[in-house]
């Protein structure tokens, strides 16, 4: 019994820890929606620019700590079979993400490129409209000092100050496509690592709710 309650507890808290983060995630992402103006950088994705993204990341991470910490709490086997499920989904999408990505990087990689350049038409337009708009070319080029898919000619002599070096106004040579691709592979190794970790986590949660909820199955609670 000892066992369960430690094992309860600790659920309860790691789960709230990770509700705290959701909820920043998801407040940063509603300051940066309301306070920027974001556009994506690929059109077919339209709906995922940093701010969204940020949003719904948040939305998922709040909602599935909350049920794991209110199921380990009151002991609510509906809560806790719920949290089995979305941890299940997530980690499956997770990994055929994953899977995807190794199995058609060249066709993906082509993709990217060809929708990038049908972004920066977009951006280019609506800069063209308002001088002093900014998007999310301009945090990407800004972060990674690049310019442009492959150099500033992309911008046809519509080049953002994003694109400047500080100090002397000269634009930066290499595109962020290039950037972004080496940025990725320099650190594929801890992106496995994280993508593992996260898994790990995940199949600890879930094993930590049905152990649980196998425990109250057990003693003839039923559902609450």
């Amino acid at each position: 019994m000892s066992c369960l309650k430690c094992l309860k507890y600790t659920m309860c808290l790691v789960n709230f820890i990770f509700f705290i983060c959701g909820a920043a995630v998801f407040g940063i992402g509603i300051y940066l929606m309301t306070s920027t103006r974001f556009s994506s950088l690929l059109p077919s994705l339209q709906a995922l620019n940093i701010a969204n993204a940020l949003f719904i990341i948040g939305i998922i991470i709040t909602c599935v700590s909350f049920l794991g910490f209110l199921g380990a709490l009151k002991e609510n086997r509906c809560l806790l079979i719920s949290f089995f499920i979305l941890l299940f989904i997530l980690m499956l999408a997770e990994l055929a993400a994953a899977c995807t990505m190794l199995m058609y990087e060249t066709q993906i990689g082509e993709f990217i490129d060809k929708d990038l350049r049908q972004g920066i038409k977009k951006s280019i337009d609506s800069r063209k409209n308002n001088i002093t708009a900014k998007d999310d070319w301009d945090t990407v080029q800004m972060t990674f000092q690049c310019c442009g898919i492959q150099n500033s000619t992309d911008w046809n002599n519509n080049v953002p100050k994003s694109c400047e070096m500080p100090g002397n106004g000269t634009h930066w040579a290499e595109g962020c496509f290039s950037k972004l691709k080496t940025a990725f592979d320099d650190n594929l190794l801890n992106t496995g690592i994280g993508v593992i970790v996260v898994c790990i986590i995940e199949v600890l949660g879930m094993c930590f709710s049905m152990t649980l909820f196998c425990h109250i199955s057990r003693s003839g609670l039923g559902y609450k």
